[in-house]
């Protein structure tokens, strides 16, 4: 994962430039563009990356700790450093943060993942009735206007229970054969498990030893172009940085508002539809449209006698559920969002949504998770690129015909 590779090494060396370059960079606020640089120079720093990238990607598994561990350490800095200023040294800073992190951590585990468990069997459990009601409620809406009749055998809530009987049966065997496979490919399992387990100490220690790395960092760099490496590592750090933080408590706070609001109108497994739907918030409008559908469906299958604050009719329950997301996407759009994140990414809805699916369909799950990210840097780079296209002798306008100037024509009537 090369791309990723290079954004979490090179975008937060900003932070740790000193003063008077910011000083210099006042005292000169035009664009800056690229300096000018030999063939030979631009071959080397092409060559470097490559092989760079090259090392990272043939070294992608070893890697994968480290990288998540800097991009934690990345998050983490400013707060560190905020606690440095407080006149506390960075290792107790350091430890202060470490700490706080990992008991939030271990709280929001010991709470939400008993609730989920409880919410995923309570699921099972209510299947078989979900697919009887199901049937009951869609069996004479397709015999009335479609004229369609269903096989009631094939369609038995017995044999629906069997059938899921015999799911749990083969989930038990492949969950036991998962294992069995993890167990014989030693090698890979104890990578894995090792990565878990190193992920926290290596976030600590790069906690502790950040400005240290960007300083090596940027003794790398070339002295001809550390203007321009300082200028877009500080640009692509307030939008990257920005988003992270933002979009983590975007997807929290709209979490909340759809579990919470779901609970309260007495939906059936309210509380695990809200945090699937806060979790893929990252994407717009995504969130929702999963989070309404899944409830929707939820609430139709829901017998009326248990809907809560003494609704008995569905059709109330549903604008109730409607109500609830409305209020959530409301909020995001007027309230979490302008504050939160702002306009750190510049990038067009649709961009957006595209970005998200190359990305999940180059690189899986990771990529779907790191897709914005890199495109609130890249932005930054395309930016940068574009002024100095427009800078560049590619895009000079032609100079205009004397002989068809106005002062010409003037001239000529005189």
């Amino acid at each position: 994962m090369p791309w990723i590779s290079v954004l979490v090494i090179m975008q937060p060396v900003a932070t740790s430039w000193p003063q008077d370059m910011e000083h210099q960079e006042a005292d000169h606020p035009e664009p800056l563009l690229l300096p000018d640089l030999s063939w030979q120079q631009v071959l080397w720093i092409l060559l470097a990356l490559l092989v760079t990238g090259w090392l990272i990607w043939l070294l992608g598994p070893v890697l994968t700790p480290f990288l998540f561990s800097a991009l934690l350490a990345y998050m983490a800095d400013p707060i560190v450093t905020r606690l440095e200023r407080m006149n506390m040294r960075r290792e107790v800073a350091v430890s202060v943060v470490f700490l706080t992190v990992l008991m939030i951590l271990v709280g929001v585990l010991l709470l939400i993942v008993p609730i989920l468990v409880r919410e995923t069997i309570d699921l099972f459990s209510r299947l078989p009735g979900y697919a009887e009601r199901l049937q009951d409620l869609v069996q004479p809406l397709l015999e009335e206007h479609l004229d369609v009749q269903l096989d009631t055998e094939t369609f038995d809530a017995a044999r629906i229970r069997e059938l899921l009987e015999e799911n749990f049966e083969s989930i038990a065997k492949a969950s036991r054969a998962t294992w069995a496979y993890l167990s014989e490919s030693g090698g890979r399992f104890i990578i894995w498990i090792t990565g878990v387990f190193l992920i926290p100490l290596v976030t600590f220690y790069l906690m502790r030893d950040w400005h240290r790395a960007l300083d090596a960092i940027r003794d790398i760099i070339p002295r001809k172009i550390e203007p321009v490496v300082v200028r877009l590592t500080r640009d692509c750090d307030e939008a990257l940085g920005g988003f992270l933080r933002g979009q983590l408590l975007v997807m929290l706070g709209q979490g909340l508002i759809y579990a919470i609001g779901l609970w309260i109108i007495g939906l059936n497994n309210g509380l695990a539809i809200g945090a699937i739907a806060g979790l893929v918030s990252f994407v717009p409008y995504l969130g929702a449209i999963i989070g309404v559908s899944l409830a929707v469906i939820t609430a139709l299958i829901q017998d009326s006698a248990s809907f809560g604050l003494g609704v008995d009719s569905r059709l109330v329950f549903l604008i109730l559920v409607a109500a609830v997301f409305t209020v959530g996407q409301l909020v995001e759009s007027f309230l979490l969002t302008p504050n939160l994140i702002g306009d750190r990414i510049g990038m067009h809805p649709v961009l957006v949504i595209f970005t998200v699916l190359a990305g999940g369909y180059l690189f899986g799950f990771i990529g779907v998770l790191l897709a914005l990210p890199v495109a609130a840097a890249g932005t930054v780079l395309v930016r940068f690129f574009y002024r100095n296209y427009k800078a560049s002798h590619l895009y000079e306008e032609r100079e205009p015909d004397p002989d068809s100037s106005p002062q010409a024509d003037g001239g000529s009537a005189d």
